[in-house]
């Protein structure tokens, strides 16, 4: 196994891509998909099951786990990895996003952000310098450079001034991060919707150089089609020799038009979110098992599927189980739903490597246009 941190390509169809990263803990094949462990756990699963769905790496959230355990209390007792029970891989991001999403009373300056725990109100500084110290007593692979993410719509001078601070806080990060043989820092790409900044930010990255590279501030409100048009061009402007990855997306058609466009790496709390309020993603679109029409359906959520969720319990059951409100409920929608995603990846990694990714795009949105199967 390889000691150092490495991105190999394997092939291309017109702009998706296909490859291996390699890390010590452990290769992660991309197109990736990154189920999110906010707090040290993917919510309703276990670290084992998470890894049976096909799961290469794992999200952690820097916010989270500094406020609750706290870093310093992860590294004494080992370290992330050994804390969760996860001896694969694990990307932590930088804290910035929860920060200006989360946190009570935060003031931003250009040494870094001072805020209130959402939690019990206490006084916290995240700084680019602060951050890295985080993420290393974590013991995460993979680190996110500390950055601002303005919420869109916002006007250009807003947005320059945003990824300015941003890039300049990517070279503190990257001065921060040291030298860490066999772990990465990304740096994060910004610019709103603005093709010019987008460039500017792009080239601020490459001049400082990093591990990978991630496209940030999309997936904040800005819709699809805009998401995609700045996704026409924005990975392109990155190093072709490095992954790339899109921050918080998504649903499978914004993952899919990601890949289309050149994307490596994906992260989102759909799949379990979603899973623990009732909804099931499958190949024919979106199933809601609240509604009253599963109730005596004796048939799997999809019968294509080869998740302990599908092969074992019927919608009927799935029905009964959430509107009583028992735990399973959550367990079983969330496996079902990180299986479905990362079959979805397997199926675009295959596509890519036989240069058939058209075909694949077209059949996906074909079955789920299809809509769900007739009632009983």
């Amino acid at each position: 196994m390889t000691q150092r941190f490495e991105f190999e390509l394997h092939g291309t169809d017109d702009r998706a891509r296909t490859g291996t990263i390699k890390t010590p803990r452990g290769d992660i094949r991309t197109p990736a998909f990154m189920p999110v462990g906010t707090a040290a756990t993917v919510k309703a699963m276990m670290p084992e099951s998470v890894r049976a769905t096909g799961a290469d790496i794992l999200l952690g959230n820097t916010y989270h786990l500094m406020l609750r355990p706290t870093a310093e209390r992860i590294a004494k007792l080992g370290g992330l990895h050994k804390f969760m029970n996860w001896e694969r891989p694990i990307l932590t991001d930088s804290g910035g996003f929860q920060v200006m999403s989360l946190a009570d009373l935060r003031k931003l300056t250009e040494e870094g952000v001072t805020f209130r725990s959402h939690i019990d109100g206490s006084k916290h500084m995240l700084s680019p310098e602060r951050s890295m110290e985080i993420q290393r007593l974590l013991g995460s692979d993979i680190v996110m450079c500390f950055d601002e993410c303005p919420a869109l719509p916002a006007d250009r001078a807003r947005i320059k001034e945003s990824m300015e601070l941003s890039m300049r806080w990517a070279a503190r990060s990257r001065e921060a991060f040291g030298d860490r043989p066999g772990h990465a820092l990304f740096g994060i790409q910004q610019g709103g919707l603005e093709q010019d900044f987008r460039e500017e930010s792009a080239e601020a990255l490459r001049a400082i150089g990093f591990e990978g590279y991630a496209v940030g501030g999309l997936a904040v409100g800005e819709g699809q089609e805009a998401m995609f048009g700045c996704l026409d061009y924005a990975p392109e402007q990155l190093p072709v020799d490095r992954p790339r990855y899109l921050m918080g997306v998504g649903k499978p058609d914004d993952i899919v038009g990601a890949v289309e466009r050149g994307i490596d790496m994906f992260d989102c709390v759909l799949p379990s979110r979603s899973g623990r309020t009732g909804q099931a993603f499958t190949r024919r679109g979106v199933v809601n098992i609240k509604n009253a029409r599963h109730q005596e359906d004796p048939r799997p959520l999809d019968e294509a599927c080869s998740c302990p969720c599908c092969s074992n319990y019927s919608r009927a059951y799935l029905h009964h189980v959430f509107k009583a409100q028992e735990m399973i409920s959550g367990m079983l929608l969330t496996w079902h739903n990180l299986h479905y995603y990362q079959e979805l990846m397997a199926g675009l990694h295959g596509a890519i490597a036989a240069g058939d990714l058209a075909a694949f795009v077209r059949g996906f949105h074909a079955t789920r246009a299809d809509g769900d199967i007739e009632p009983v």
